[in-house]
């Protein structure tokens, strides 16, 4: 009776751990958290370098939020600095591969708390090109570049 009971109350153990290990599978884009900071003056503005590459800074810190988590640039040369307030945690920051209108492949692979780092690429296809920190994706922790408008056109004088 005792060998029964246990193979009785081992497959509703299995059958519970199966359960709950379902209930964490879902393919929905995860929430994303409100912060729990302010931000630092002039994040999230998109300003034009005397280069003329657009450029902006976004921030992470331990809230596993990108502030802002959207934002959005006109075709051409980005430059983008992520720079993380957090005290604890360590982020990164990569385009979602394959989410957007073509990859973005720069990326920042390790953000400490406290580093900042700066990406610079160019945008040509508008679109929304959704980015994450691959660390706290299941957390929410991501966001979207928005292009809008056409490339500036170039012409040759001859």
């Amino acid at each position: 009776m005792t060998t029964n009971r246990a193979r009785v109350l081992g497959g509703l153990l299995v059958a519970l751990l199966l359960a709950l290990g379902l209930v964490g599978c879902s393919n929905r884009t995860p929430a994303t958290p409100d912060p729990t900071r302010t931000p630092d003056a002039g994040v999230g503005e998109v300003t034009t370098a005397p280069d003329g590459v657009q450029e902006i800074t976004i921030e992470t810190g331990d809230d596993y939020v990108f502030t802002p988590d959207a934002f959005t640039v006109a075709p051409g040369q980005v430059r983008l600095t992520v720079t993380s307030v957090a005290t604890q945690l360590t982020h990164n920051f990569m385009f979602t591969t394959g989410a957007g209108p073509v990859d973005i492949t720069e990326q920042i692979p390790l953000l400490a708390p406290g580093q900042s780092e700066t990406i610079e690429f160019t945008v040509t296809e508008p679109g929304d090109y959704p980015f994450e920190c691959t660390f706290h994706t299941a957390l929410g922790q991501v966001g979207t570049m928005t292009v809008t408008g056409s490339p500036a056109a170039t012409t040759a004088n001859g």
